[in-house]
């Protein structure tokens, strides 16, 4: 794992760690860390994706649950996944942020990256 150059003082414990594009390696681990320092199940979310509100249709047909139709459970999960998302893109430069803004996910965030 390569880091970047220079003399570092510590990291923030508030920010998440900024890529730029370079040493992704360096950036994958450090999110993580911070990630899973701010709330364990955040990653989970990350690497399972929020588990599916599905509800039956009258065909019988799982559809995903509008939100007058969601429990309280399937609420934190989209919550979980709205924390784990912004940290993703709080830690993100332009560039890589035009490659995943239009993700709902944070598991697709993190695996385009």
């Amino acid at each position: 794992m390569s880091a970047p150059p220079g003399n570092w003082e510590g990291q923030s414990t508030v920010r998440p760690p900024l890529f730029n594009g370079q040493y992704y390696s360096w950036w994958k681990n450090m999110m993580r860390d911070h990630i899973i320092g701010e709330d364990y199940e955040l990653w989970d979310i990350v690497i399972d994706r929020p588990l599916a509100t599905l509800k039956k249709n009258v065909e019988g047909v799982d559809v995903p649950k509008t939100r007058a139709y969601c429990t309280t459970e399937d609420l934190k999960k989209w919550e979980k996944n709205s924390k784990a998302k912004k940290w993703l893109v709080c830690g993100l430069g332009p560039d890589q942020y035009n490659r995943i803004q239009s993700f709902t996910t944070a598991k697709e965030i993190w695996d385009t990256l």
